[in-house]
């Protein structure tokens, strides 16, 4: 027999989940989007800044191969919720660095059509992993190799949300390299995207295992990613390996990730610009740039 406080029982947990759900969830990002409003921001993507940081050293003074991968925040509202992350590989004694990043129109995977620490609608990258020397060497080919695989190349391929898009591609590329232990920030939307809508497999770097329920919801374990829970692409969790707490908006606030800029040749680390990549692929012909943020 069925006790008579099962009702009651039931209906404490689904108040107690809707509080979990308003604190986790819905908190961060009303606070986060009030923050994001008083942050300056271009009014197009013709306005805004798509130039060069100029945080990488010149590629003539810097001889070792190079895997780093960046996030920068997306445009408009779009910004209080998610980035919008790419790759940069540079092989040993190359002249120049390689930028891949998948965008909203046309063919969606495109190389070098920006600097490859450019700023993102205006929006200053960062550093989110970062491997040199014979570590980059060993990655570098699989990550060539995952790029041209990668199974959503086409007209039409791309949809912002829940994917797949920018951030998961970049997903992508990492689940099919071994070694390559990156994490995405959780405000990289896109990246537990599956086209199954119900999928159990390994996490992309393989640290750990993940559910998702075609991008749009989600569980993850691992030493990489930590714990995390997607609801409609907002990502909560944990970050254990460098300690941190993981919000819908603010994403990743804790220990800052080891990564840094590769040393130049000389006594003292400065920034260049990179000569490699012509102005009009740093301004991005300002005609054919972003008409999605993501």
């Amino acid at each position: 027999m069925f006790s008579a406080d099962g009702p009651m029982i039931l209906f404490r947990l689904f108040k107690r989940s809707l509080l979990v759900f308003f604190l986790i969830w819905l908190v961060p990002l009303a606070l986060y989007a009030g923050l994001w409003s008083m942050m300056q921001q271009p009014s197009s993507w013709r306005s805004a800044d798509w130039s060069s940081t100029r945080i990488l050293p010149s590629p003539a003074d810097y001889d070792q191969a190079l895997v780093q991968i960046y996030a920068a925040r997306t445009g408009r509202w779009r910004g209080i919720f998610a980035d919008h992350t790419w790759l940069v590989i540079k092989d040993r004694s190359a002249g120049r660095y390689e930028r891949y990043d998948v965008v909203g129109w046309g063919r969606p995977v495109r190389r070098d059509a920006y600097a490859p620490d450019g700023r993102w609608y205006g929006n200053t990258p960062r550093l989110i992993y970062a491997a040199y020397g014979e570590d980059a060497e060993q990655l570098i080919p699989d990550i060539r190799q995952a790029i041209s695989t990668y199974p959503h190349q086409n007209r039409g391929d791309y949809t912002i949300w829940p994917g797949p898009n920018s951030n998961s591609f970049v997903a992508y590329v990492i689940s099919q390299v071994e070694g390559f232990d990156a994490a995405l920030p959780p405000t990289a939307i896109g990246k537990d995207y599956s086209p199954q809508p119900i999928n159990w497999a390994f996490s992309s770097n393989r640290s750990g295992i993940k559910l998702s329920l075609g991008g749009y919801a989600g569980l993850s374990l691992g030493w990489v990613d930590g714990f995390e829970v997607n609801l409609a692409g907002a990502i909560a969790g944990v970050d254990v390996r460098h300690p941190a707490i993981k919000l819908p908006g603010f994403g990743r606030l804790g220990v800052d990730l080891p990564y840094q800029q590769p040393h130049e040749k000389g006594p003292q680390q400065t920034a260049h610009s990179l000569s490699q990549t012509p102005q009009s692929q740093v301004t991005h012909t300002r005609s054919d740039a972003i008409r999605s943020a993501n």
